[in-house]
C-alpha cells in the first residue's frame, strides 16, 4: 500500500526553487523587510543578525502565511510584516533548538551557537523573540500581537516538555504529539491564520486554514522526526542524529519499541538512554521491522487532514496554493532513505 501509494503522489522531488517560483516576488519584499530589520539591533549584534538572516531555509512558515493570504500580484505591506514576524519567531527556535541539540550544522552552515558561542546565542535568540513581538504591535489591531504572543509560549512550551522527556523511554504517543503541535505545529498554524485573517472576514475559512496549519506542522515534524535517521547531511542541510544523542525519543524510535516485546523494550531502553546505539544501527533494526512504512502511514494521515480541513475552500486561489503547498511537503519525504 505504500510503494503504491508513494507511486501515486510522490514520483519525484521537485527543485524548490522551482515550487516556490510564485513566491519569488513576495519573499523578495520578505528579504528587504528582514534586512532592514539588522539597524534596528545593536551595532555589536548586528553581524549576527545577518548570519541568521543569511542562513534560513525555505521559508515555509512565511509561504504558508502568504499562500493562506493570496491575492493577485505582490503582498500588502501587512502581509509582509505578518510573514517577517512568524520567521523571526522561527529563527528564534531554531537558534535555541541548536544549543539544545549541540548541533554544529544547520543550511549546510555553522550554527549561530557553533560560530559564536553558545552564550551570544541565546541572547540572540530572546532578542530575535522580542524583535518579532514588537513588529506585532505595530499592527492596526492588537490580535496579531496576542495570537503572536500565544503561538510564542506554546513553542517555547513544546520545547520545554521535550527537554523533561528526555530518556523518557516510557514516552507514550499522545505526549509526543502534544510536544510536535506544540513546538511546531503551532508556529505552521497561526502563520495560516494571520495570513488568512489579513486578507478575509471569513471566520470559517480562517479557521480551516489554520486547522490546515495545525496538521501539517504535525506532518512536517515527523517528516524531521525520520529525517534524523535516515537523511543525508549535506541535502537535509544541517547536523543529523541529534535526537538520538539528545536522549528524545520521536515517532520513529516509539513505534519501534512498541513492536517489541515487553523485555525486549526495556533492554533496548536502556542502551539507548546509556547512547550504546548509533542512530544507524538503530535504523537498520527499525527497517528489518518494518518501522518506516508505519512512519509514513503516520506521515500521509496528517497531511490527508491538512488537505481535508480546506477542502470546502478549493475553488478558491489561496487554497489552491496550500494544496500545492502540502504537495510539495509530501513529496519532500520520497526523498528520504529510510524504507
Amino acid at each position: 500500500m505504500l510503494e503504491e501509494r508513494n507511486s501515486d503522489q510522490t514520483t519525484s522531488v521537485r527543485d524548490s526553487e522551482a515550487f516556490f517560483a510564485p513566491l519569488r516576488g513576495h519573499l523578495r519584499l520578505l528579504d528587504e523587510f528582514l534586512v532592514a530589520q539588522v539597524n534596528e539591533f545593536e551595532p555589536a549584534v548586528r553581524d549576527l543578525v545577518r548570519y541568521t538572516f543569511a542562513h534560513r531555509g525555505k521559508r515555509l512558515r512565511p509561504a504558508l502565511l502568504f499562500y493562506a493570504g493570496w491575492t493577485d500580484g505582490l503582498p500588502s505591506a501587512d502581509l509582509v510584516r505578518a510573514a517577517a514576524v512568524v520567521e523571526l519567531v522561527h529563527l528564534a527556535t531554531l537558534i535555541h533548538d541548536d544549543i539544545l541539540d549541540e548541533a554544529a550544522l544547520r543550511h549546510n552552515s555553522l550554527t549561530v551557537a557553533a560560530k559564536y558561542g553558545q552564550h551570544p546565542a541565546v541572547l540572540l535568540g530572546d532578542a530575535l523573540f522580542a524583535q518579532a513581538l514588537k513588529l506585532a504591535s505595530e499592527f492596526s489591531t492588537t490580535e496579531v500581537c496576542r495570537l503572536v504572543s500565544v503561538a510564542t509560549r506554546q513553542v517555547c512550551s513544546g520545547e520545554i516538555c521535550q527537554t523533561f522527556d528526555r530518556d523518557n523511554a516510557s514516552l507514550s504517543l499522545e505526549q509526543y504529539f502534544r510536544i510536535i503541535r506544540l513546538k511546531t505545529a503551532e508556529l505552521f498554524e497561526v502563520s495560516c491564520r494571520l495570513g488568512a485573517g489579513l486578507i478575509s472576514p471569513d471566520a470559517g475559512y480562517i479557521d480551516a486554514c489554520a486547522l490546515y496549519g495545525r496538521h501539517l506542522g504535525v506532518a512536517y515534524q515527523i517528516f524531521d522526526d525520520i529525517s534524523d535517521f535516515s537523511g543525508d547531511e549535506a541535502s537535509i542541510g544541517k547536523t543529523l542524529g541529534t535526537d538520538l544523542a539528545s536522549g528524545k525519543f520521536t515517532l520513529p524510535t516509539l513505534l519501534y519499541l512498541r513492536r517489541l516485546a515487553p523485555a525486549e523494550a526495556t533492554t533496548l531502553a536502556a542502551a539507548l538512554v546509556k547512547r550504546e546505539i548509533t542512530p544507524v544501527r538503530l535504523a537498520a533494526l527499525m527497517t528489518d521491522a518494518g518501522v518506516p512504512a508505519e512512519c509514513f502511514t503516520v506521515f500521509y494521515a496528517e497531511v490527508d487532514k491538512a488537505e481535508a480541513a480546506i477542502a470546502a475552500y478549493s475553488a478558491t486561489p489561496a487554497v489552491g496554493r496550500l494544496l500545492e503547498l502540502s504537495g510539495y511537503v509530501r513529496e519532500r519525504i520520497s526523498g528520504l532513505n529510510f524504507t
